[in-house]
């Protein structure tokens, strides 16, 4: 089917060797019950263009019964040019933990979609969640009617926490160092409430990666990272180093010069590694996987504070708990995370992420308020001032 609007600006779009969104739009227009929608929003996207203007609307009270978050409120600021993005709502959808999906589930979520809905998708976004790109306000409670029925919920948006989301983890690394999908699935259970009925000053975001090499980008994104890792020794084949050797490495390199704390050392035979020196970056496993293994003795590091730049610059998450052995039901993990909502929730201005309000209030009394002891390691960067300031309380003992 062609559409209704000229868009020269758009089809240049299509040109060139990368897949394009201008052709997915495309197809959805002649598959979704609803091609108007796409139609239209073709058409509103080549006005913008032409005049560097944006028409959409962000905003509105919408939702399903009992739901808080998990549907994006969006109207086109031109209504009576573009009437099929009148409302282009946003459906978010809960993410399998690890993003594991039959084609079987796929098909029906999308043959749903395009039911109700304009037939685009996207997979995924930043955070998780299969998120489902414009409906409108009539179809919203079919829609979560026709999801919930087979399975499946609403993700979460707005003032909340996020829909968790995690790595493959166990289930396909043999480098991950904890069960990031069964973290990942419980916390998600646990945390209902925050997640679909917002409360919070801003976003929480939580993410859970099997080690430092961190596929879930969760050090740059997540409110609270958890980060899989090791206590005791990298295991270390020295015939499999061989091997590496043998067939060309050039280990001194592209090993050993690489290490951050300079913990390594190679003797043309042998590979000495000193434990106690090293951050478990993951660089040596990563690059030697027949070689080198994470040690046995595994847990997790805790994050806190990264974001993306919104209110303010972007951030880094930094470490609050060095080594955590995970209980089986992961309590004592919740009850960490319940305590850093509680501080931040109860200091927080609207729209302040905790990674800012650490910033403001100092690590101090952060740390003091979760209980948990000050540690190196949770040093982020040198001081910037030479002051420093003691409590009584830190000379009773």
């Amino acid at each position: 089917m062609s559409g209704k609007y000229k868009t020269p600006m758009l089809d240049e779009l299509e040109k060139g060797p990368w897949p394009s969104f201008v052709t997915e739009i495309k197809k959805a227009r002649n598959s979704s019950s609803m091609p108007d929608m796409a139609d239209d929003e073709l058409g509103q996207v080549e006005k913008s263009y032409n005049t560097k203007r944006g028409y959409w609307k962000h905003g509105g009270i919408v939702g399903v019964l009992g739901y808080g978050g998990g549907v994006i409120g969006r109207y086109s600021s031109l209504p009576e040019e573009f009437p099929g993005v009148a409302h282009f709502h946003t459906v978010r959808i809960n993410q399998p933990s690890g993003f594991f999906y039959t084609s079987e589930a796929l098909k029906m979520i999308c043959d749903i979609w395009d039911k109700y809905g304009s037939g685009m998708t996207n997979m995924h976004g930043s955070t998780g969640d299969l998120v489902l790109l414009g409906t409108t306000t009539e179809n919203l409670e079919a829609i979560f009617a026709e999801y919930s029925s087979r399975g499946w919920d609403l993700g979460s948006s707005g003032s909340a926490m996020r829909t968790p989301s995690c790595c493959v983890g166990q289930a396909r690394c043999e480098w991950a160092c904890i069960d990031t999908m069964g973290i990942c699935n419980d916390l998600t259970q646990h945390f209902q409430d925050e997640m679909h009925r917002p409360a919070f000053p801003y976003k929480f975001k939580i993410k859970v990666a099997g080690c430092a090499c961190d596929c879930v980008a969760a050090i740059a994104r997540a409110d609270l990272s958890i980060i899989g890792t090791w206590k005791d020794n990298i295991q270390v084949d020295q015939a499999a180093v061989k091997g590496y050797a043998d067939a060309g490495m050039d280990i001194q390199s592209e090993i050993i010069d690489m290490c951050p704390t300079e913990c390594m050392s190679y003797d043309g035979g042998k590979i000495k590694i000193n434990d106690q020196q090293c951050n478990r970056c993951m660089h040596c496993i990563a690059k030697m996987t027949k070689a080198l293994k994470p040690g046995k003795d595994r847990g997790a590091t805790i994050l806190v504070g990264s974001k993306a730049p919104i209110v303010v610059g972007s951030l880094l998450s930094w470490v609050i708990v060095p080594f955590i052995k995970l209980d089986d039901d992961y309590e004592n993990l919740k009850e960490l995370i319940e305590n850093i909502i509680e501080w931040w929730d109860d200091n927080a201005k609207p729209r302040e992420r905790i990674g800012e309000l650490i910033e403001v209030k100092g690590m101090r009394p952060f740390l003091e308020a979760i209980g948990v002891d000050p540690q190196p390691q949770q040093v982020k960067e040198p001081r910037k001032d030479p002051f420093f300031f003691w409590a009584e309380s830190d000379f009773a003992k």
